[in-house]
């Protein structure tokens, strides 16, 4: 069972506050996903851009959240204007020696 890292890009149409303000709501959403580890949340408001990083536990978890209705509610709000997201396999070794918080976490913690 090998972990994987999902990437989400979103472009957004209004300032930052008001994606704050469409996706607070959704944050227990997504931390009570199948499967889901952990998540950055990212915002770069003066590019008009955020995002996040997932770890999930495995294949078949990410690949539920990128076919899910969460990623679909989040390409229907009116603050963001194009959304892509990507699947990584994790590189367990180099992680480790960069610190990377993945052992904990496959351990069940």
């Amino acid at each position: 069972m090998a972990q994987k890292l999902v990437q989400v890009h979103l472009t957004l149409k209004e300032a930052g506050d008001a994606y704050l303000q469409a996706v607070a709501p959704l944050a227990q959403t997504v931390a009570d996903l199948a499967g889901l580890q952990w998540k950055i949340w990212l915002l770069n408001d003066g590019a008009s851009e955020a995002g996040g990083i997932y770890l999930f536990a495995d294949e078949s978890s990410a690949r539920a959240f990128l076919t899910g209705p969460l990623i679909a509610q989040l390409e229907q709000m009116s603050c963001i204007g194009t959304l892509s997201a990507q699947q990584f396999d994790v590189l367990d070794t180099l992680t480790a020696i960069t610190r990377g918080p993945l052992a904990a976490y496959a351990q069940g913690l």
